[in-house]
């Protein structure tokens, strides 16, 4: 880990980034288009092919209490580039191979949970089709595959691997906390334009610390323990 007696100045902090970004980035490019694209060939497959009766997600008192917000869309959107930014900032190879690991059980747990337990989220008067962008969003990411919201799963499992290098940058307390302020945003976004209930988001988020924190932590426990001949 770096460490830093003062937090990076704005040149500092894109300088650093860029060097990051620059150190396997042919591997982190081709990774990245490969594994989005292979990911959404699965997703999707199961969306449209459930193999038992769909379960309709309940509503809580807070999803009546959350309005309808179409300029939320965006936020929705930019977890396609939040959820980037992880392994463009990643710098060794084992790193890469650590967090290819972690994106491989995430979406195995999710689309294990969708197959065995399909859900949909249900019909609200929230609905934004007659807003510009949603209907293209409903052809493409149906209500479906609700519960956990891989969305949020996807985000939460970024800030915390982003908070983990932005700590090892130096980087300040204001940007650390802007990673955990557009993770947040992200989350409310799937609730505000009716993708996604409060339940999803909470199993989403369970499923996204679950592998952020927990993972890597029974990976250093066995690693360990093989070095000492315990497991």
């Amino acid at each position: 880990m770096d460490a830093r007696a003062s937090p990076l100045s704005v040149p500092e902090f894109f300088r650093e980034m860029a060097r990051r970004i620059v150190m396997l980035w042919w591997l982190k490019m081709t990774g990245t288009v490969i594994g989005i694209a292979g990911f959404f060939a699965l997703y999707f497959r199961v969306l449209r092919h459930p193999l038992f009766p769909v379960t309709v997600m309940p509503l809580t008192a807070v999803d009546t209490w959350i309005t309808f917000r179409p300029e939320a869309l965006g936020l929705y959107v930019s977890l396609w580039f939040y959820v980037g930014l992880l392994p463009a900032l990643l710098r060794f190879f084992n790193e890469l191979v650590a967090y290819v690991w972690q994106v491989l059980v995430l979406t195995a747990v999710g689309l294990g949970i969708f197959i065995f337990w399909p859900t949909a989220v249900p019909v609200r008067e929230m609905d934004g089709a007659r807003h510009a962008g949603f209907e293209w969003l409903r052809q493409i990411d149906a209500t479906g595959n609700a519960c956990p919201s891989l969305h949020v799963a996807f985000a939460v499992f970024s800030v915390i691997g982003l908070g983990k290098v932005l700590r090892e940058m130096g980087v300040s307390g204001v940007v650390r906390g802007a990673n955990w302020a557009w993770c947040a945003g992200i989350c409310y976004s799937t609730v505000a334009i009716g993708q996604h209930v409060v339940w999803d988001v909470v199993a989403g988020a369970a499923l996204g610390a679950a592998v952020g924190l927990f993972l890597p932590r029974i990976a250093r426990i066995k690693k360990d323990g093989a070095k000492t001949g315990m497991v």
